[in-house]
């Protein structure tokens, strides 16, 4: 989402408007991302398309659900971040998107996605008949726009129009929630739903009345013109150098003969001006030209009096603007590895001066810069280093999780720019250099520096002393102004970073936290940062909400720390102390929660043989729920303390963990260690069965093919794709069969497949069934191996072994067909089909 980021809420301004993690994770002190990376070849995004497409099935979208790629930057090194809007029929599905880390070979390690796609269809067999003709044409949708939004502006940019498909959300509450007043509810008691969808036109206004900016983005139904939503896009902030609020400091610049100007060579490349830069509006709306001086001392000092802007007193604005602009930078590199707002080191700049006596700075995602206003009746120059942080911040924003700037979202999106101004702040106080931020070096007071009386815009430990801001969530936090519903997760960063205290009479306390300790502990702002922006840069999406953003930066914490360390229950109280999740015990002491006590051992088995995990646990409240992993994603039905299957060649060095939870109320969890599975060939024999586990789509195999995918309302095995065999409620006939052959001089032969089963029939009596069975070439039966039916259901998969050793010296035909009744579906899901005979 395009959108200009600021630091004042408009009301106060004078215009209308972050892998599976290890069990206990080293310290992070080193940079957590990567250098630039270069674009992906054409090739490689036609693979990761492929790869998406392939996993796209599971949720039952077909072939007109699409993806487009919008970004790639830097991960941790050896990876890189992928994000793609969603598509249907090609138009963008708007607030709807994936966001992939994948590896330098193309692996995909961790995708994140929102889904308010997903009701555009669904289920195996269904079609969709949403129409992506418009009824109204794009110039009429924006001149019915700039017409009600100001009919004597200017285009500062021209108007643009994209047609999408619009999501129509509502919040719902979940079934646990039904009965809670509206007053006790959590934000994670309520969910948001699509109730339907329109074909729309994303109308994007940025005007000028006079010197003020006039920026909108509509929602107009491309049927009828009816306004379905709009929002303000300006987001407000509301050598040598003498800064007003920085004393003397050293700038980098560049000299020309005897002409020095504002331009760093050692910090980004490319860009507008080939590295980072100051301009000088000088009371414009464009950035001017960039400073120059005849000597490298820059600046007076003190505030703007209203003069010229390029004598010293008016070089102090842009030595305020270049040095918030060095430490930013600075610290994004230095601290995580993240170069410029794009992680590419793709250089920005700022432009001081701009309109006159304005009350306001803001990030414009055009140029890809900021502007900076002098100060008028309530502010001075607007330069100061937590603003310039914060501006920056929506930069790294716009360019990584893209928060759309309304309601919850744009809560967020606020909040995660204040939350970079004190990062910011911090790192500069404390000199500017190193890989940490040091704690108690900035005030948590956004803005107070500028403010004329004073007070700040924000208190980051008490949001509501605005008189504004909400200190918690509550479901009407999404109809406020984004600079007043930021302020709940705010609230939060500072105590994930700096802890709360326990009486009720001081402003760090929270009613929410009713566990023990009542004073939370803080993390310090270091580790606090670097999990906000693994969140903010590999896992939020443009439409995450403040419930998403609690479990996305809970991931963060345990990716990054470990699953049950001390950052991730602090993100855990964190959240609950805003009234986002239950509060937990922050110290549970011996036999108060769960822990592993056997660890999986890493083991070697041949193909064909039987591969066997197991983990043990202690503590907590009994009884122990399990999940085993493999490779980091959940397999289906591997819920005991063992884990057992019959390991083909194509597992080997696959890695496998389990978490294990209890029954306490909030569960506590422990994730036990990786273990490594190597399969040998020795006396184990050779895989005869083409594409097994249908990764590969149909390719193997015959018949009824259809039923190969990766559909809504079935899990696989493992993997992505499986065959599922019925589950139509009517009469049906569908068959999958695979010639093979087993040699003569074979002393074993083995036929083994994952099988689930679940039906809608009640009565004891057989009504649909599966038979496999093995077959010549001509399709005549040698031999039924087994018969199942709707009186065989079973949660989760069944590991079924039959011994073809009798077929040796044959190609045989594998065959599993199934015939289901009139009415009530039976499924027979089928994965992992393996024959190992040596």
């Amino acid at each position: 989402m395009n959108l200009r980021k600021t630091l004042l809420a408009a009301s106060i301004a004078t215009l209308p408007m972050v892998l599976s993690a290890a069990v206990h994770a080293a310290p992070q002190s080193a940079p957590v991302m990567a250098a630039p990376v270069s674009a992906q070849s054409p090739q490689q995004v036609d693979a990761l398309f492929s790869k998406l497409a392939a996993r796209r099935g599971k949720t039952g979208l077909d072939a007109s659900h699409g993806y487009k790629v919008t970004a790639q930057h830097p991960g941790v090194t050896g990876t890189r971040i992928t994000r793609a809007n969603h598509t249907y029929k090609g138009l963008r599905v708007f607030g709807s998107e994936t966001v992939i880390v994948s590896s330098d070979a193309g692996e995909i390690l961790s995708e994140s996605a929102s889904h308010l796609r997903d009701k555009l269809n669904a289920g195996k067999d269904s079609k969709s008949g949403f129409n992506t003709t418009p009824a109204l044409n794009a110039t009429a949708a924006i001149d019915k726009v700039t017409k009600e939004l100001a009919a004597g502006g200017l285009h500062h940019v021209p108007p643009s129009a994209e047609l999408l498909i619009y999501p129509v959300v509502k919040t719902v509450r979940t079934a646990a929630a039904a009965s809670k007043t509206e007053n006790a509810l959590n934000a994670l008691d309520v969910e948001d739903v699509v109730d339907r969808y329109e074909l729309a036109y994303l109308i994007q206004v940025r005007m000028l009345q006079g010197q003020n900016p006039i920026y909108y983005d509509y929602i107009v139904s491309a049927k009828n013109g009816v306004v379905l939503k709009k929002w303000k896009a300006l987001q407000t902030v509301a050598g040598t150098g003498n800064s007003q609020y920085n004393g003397s400091v050293p700038l980098n610049t560049t000299q020309s003969g005897s002409t020095f100007s504002m331009k760093d060579p050692s910090r980004g490349t490319g860009g507008t001006y080939g590295s980072m830069a100051i301009t000088n509006a000088n009371h414009g709306t464009s950035p001017g030209s960039i400073y120059t001086n005849t000597t490298n001392t820059w600046g007076d000092g003190q505030q703007y009096n209203g003069g010229s802007t390029t004598n010293a007193n008016g070089q102090t604005a842009a030595v305020n603007a270049m040095w918030g602009l060095m430490n930013t930078y600075d610290m994004h590199k230095n601290v995580l590895g993240w170069q410029s707002l794009d992680g590419q080191n793709t250089a920005t700049f700022i432009a001081a001066h701009v309109n006159t006596s304005y009350d306001n700075a803001y990030y414009d995602p055009n140029c890809k810069c900021m502007y900076i206003g002098d100060g008028g009746s309530m502010f001075n120059n607007l330069g100061s280093i937590d603003v310039i942080g914060h501006e920056m911040g929506h930069g790294i924003t716009d360019a990584t999780s893209g928060l759309i700037y309304s309601q919850e979202s744009g809560g967020l999106n606020e909040s995660s720019s204040d939350i970079a101004g004190e990062s910011t702040e911090a790192y500069a106080r404390g000199g500017g250099t190193g890989t940490t931020i040091p704690s108690g070096l900035n005030d948590w007071q956004m803005g107070k520096e500028i403010a004329k009386n004073g007070q700040p815009l924000r208190w980051m430990w008490k949001p509501s002393k605005d008189g504004r801001s909400p200190d918690a969530w509550s479901t009407s936090i999404k109809n406020l102004d984004v600079h007043y519903s930021s302020g709940p997760n705010n609230r939060m960063f500072y105590f994930l970073s700096q802890g709360s205290e326990s009486s009720s009479g001081s402003e760090k306390y929270s009613s929410y936290l009713n566990k023990q300790p009542l004073a939370m502990t803080g993390i310090g702002i270091d580790k606090a940062y670097r999990i906000w922006f693994k969140a903010n840069s590999t896992k939020f999406t443009q439409s995450t909400n403040y419930a998403d953003a609690r479990n996305k930066v809970l991931q963060s914490a345990e990716e990054l720390y470990g699953v049950g360390s001390k950052e991730a229950i602090a993100v855990k109280r964190a959240y609950a102390a805003i009234n986002v999740g239950a509060d937990v015990d922050e110290n549970p002491g011996p036999g108060t929660g769960v822990s592993i006590t056997t660890q999986p051992a890493s083991i070697t088995v041949s193909a064909g043989g039987t591969a066997s995990f197991t983990v043990g646990a202690s503590g907590g409240t009994s009884p122990y729920s399990y999940q085993w992993y493999r490779n980091g994603g959940a397999i289906a039905g591997a819920t005991a303390a063992t884990y057992s299957f019959v390991a083909q060649a194509a597992d080997n060095g696959a890695v496998f963990n389990a978490t294990v939870s209890d029954a306490a109320n909030p569960p506590t969890s422990a994730t036990s260690q990786n273990a490594t599975l190597t399969v040998g060939s020795g006396g184990g024999g050779t895989e005869r069965v083409t594409n097994g586990g249908f990764e590969n789509g149909t390719t193997g195999w015959s018949g009824t093919t259809g039923v190969i995918g990766a559909h809504q309302g079935q899990s696989p095995y493992e993997g992505t794709r499986f065959a599922w065999l019925g589950g139509n409620g009517t009469t049906a006939t569908e068959t999958l069969t695979q010639d093979i052959n087993i040699p003569a001089t074979s002393t074993s032969a083995t036929l083994s497949f994952a099988l689930h089963i679940d039906t809608a029939e009640t009565e004891n009596v057989v009504y649909d069934k599966l038979v496999v069975s093995v077959k010549n070439s001509a399709g005549t039966t040698l031999g039924t191996l087994a018969t199942y039916s709707n009186l065989n259901p079973a949660s989760g998969f069944q590991i079924r072994t039959f011994n073809l050793l009798p077929y040796k010296g044959q190609t045989v035909r594998l065959s599993f067909s199934m015939t289901e009744d009139q009415s009530l579906q039976t499924s027979f899901v089928v994965d992992k089909v393996s024959v190992i005979a040596n």
